[in-house]
């Protein structure tokens, strides 16, 4: 018989890993919560149209599509033409949504009017993209993303990087740091050096390789794709300053040596002013010892087409890979509304952080198992477990087997930490709890 598995790039979760899952979830949305952010929920389908307005980057085409209510294999057939391409949208009417920004914009467009001024939010749900499944892509996995949705000045910024860095330390990942940059830097950046309009799209892509590729690829990718050679000689001479990619403590001397001479100020106060609020916000990060969280980096891309300014991603030094990211979107909100809002958002990568976390904390103190011998009547058993229960245990009945190591190991591996025998006619009293570990 052929192994029954869940779809490809989708996973089932065991008992402990569902457990371990939730309290990640937990302490994400209680700091979330700390902070003034505010829960909502939204369709997991919204309308096609909407999820491939040119919105959503890439993942546009990754959204899995429905088929509209009723459509047979006739009207099917009726809706494509064999001498043109295939109009999805013409079969279908509705999508799974890829990421959760998209639906949050249209979610405000829906409830402005039973909003606040500054709209802070938390999403904390699954998302579908037809990914190719590999090591660390799924094709259903759950995003947690904190917005501020009304706020234009550097204060909203500031508010997702400490609450995201709050989440971090309170789940015992303290030392995580911020990359930063903004999309109107790089723009400028590039324009300064000589690429064209029409060369933007194709640069930013390739130099968001950089840490893949290197200085010396990103120059030899863009010459052979034919992008003006002036530039990309300026770019080559910009990447190989001492000074372009230096640490330095996050603030105005450090943007400024990051960037060619000339750099716009209000782009450059911006930045300063959130590096500010951050270490305000987080004076221990300020101390002789301590490094700040925040570093400025002029080559941070972040592959979403509708960032309009700043754009961070979440490092730690665990790992060598992102922990999350985010950015302003401030021209999204318009598409629905037919007037901009400023809006930035910050999503934590939920299901790489679960992997951090998967070494420990994963039982409950107050969790048992009772085992009963088969001749305890029912009665007393349901009763002697409400007694637990209302004590504040969690409690699991299990009839005594032949192997019992075998059983109790497996209550263990499921986070149980005590068990205890029960005989007939066995009262409270008479319970004797006793370690699983």
């Amino acid at each position: 018989m052929a192994p029954v598995n869940p779809p490809r790039g989708m996973r089932d979760f065991l008992p402990a890993d569902k457990a371990r899952r939730e309290r990640v979830l937990a302490v994400i949305r209680e700091r979330y919560r700390a902070h003034g952010f505010d829960e909502i929920e939204t369709p997991v389908v919204e309308e096609y149209a909407r999820l491939h307005a040119g919105i959503g980057g890439d993942n546009e085409k990754l959204a899995f599509n429905v088929l509209k209510r009723g459509l047979d294999a006739d009207g099917i057939r009726a809706a494509v033409d064999d001498a043109a391409p295939v109009d999805v949208g013409a079969l279908s009417d509705l999508g799974l949504r890829y990421d959760l920004t998209v639906p949050l914009a249209r979610f405000y467009a829906t409830h402005r009017a039973e909003l606040p001024a500054v709209f802070r939010s938390i999403q904390m749900a699954p998302v579908w993209r037809a990914e190719r499944p590999q090591k660390g892509r799924y094709r259903q996995f759950v995003q947690c993303d904190i917005d501020i949705i009304g706020d234009s000045t550097a204060r909203a910024e500031a508010e997702l990087l400490v609450a995201t860095l709050d989440t971090l330390d309170s789940l015992g990942l303290d030392g995580g740091s911020i990359r930063i940059n903004d999309r109107r830097a790089l723009d400028w950046m590039l324009d300064s050096f000589g690429f064209t309009a029409e060369e933007r799209p194709g640069v930013l892509i390739t130099i968001d390789k950089l840490d893949k590729i290197g200085a010396g690829g990103v120059v030899t990718e863009l010459a052979g794709r034919g992008a003006s050679p002036d530039a990309v000689e300026a770019l080559r001479s910009f990447m190989n300053r001492p000074q372009t990619l230096e640490y330095r403590p996050y603030g105005d001397d450090q943007i400024r040596r990051a960037l060619p001479t000339g750099a716009p100020d209000e782009i450059v106060d911006h930045l300063v002013a959130i590096g500010e609020a951050v270490a305000a916000a987080r004076p221990d990060d300020a101390t002789a010892t301590a490094e700040s969280p925040l570093v400025f980096d002029p080559f941070l891309v972040r592959g979403m087409g509708y960032y309009t300014g700043t754009i961070f991603e979440l490092a730690h030094p665990s790992v060598d890979y992102s922990l999350g990211g985010g950015g302003r979107y401030d021209g999204m909100i318009g598409r629905f509304l037919g007037q901009d809002v400023p809006a930035v958002g910050f999503s934590i990568g939920f299901e790489r952080i679960v992997d951090l976390l998967s070494g420990g904390g994963d039982d409950d103190a107050s969790s048992l198992v009772l085992v009963h011998d088969r001749d305890v009547a029912v009665a007393d058993l349901v009763a002697l477990k409400a007694a637990l229960i209302a004590e504040g245990h969690r409690v699991r009945v299990e009839q005594r087997t032949k192997n019992l190591k075998a059983l109790l190991e497996r209550a263990a591996a499921d986070g149980y930490r005590s068990f205890a025998t029960v005989s007939a006619r066995q009262t409270r009293a008479g319970i004797e709890l006793k370690s699983l570990r």
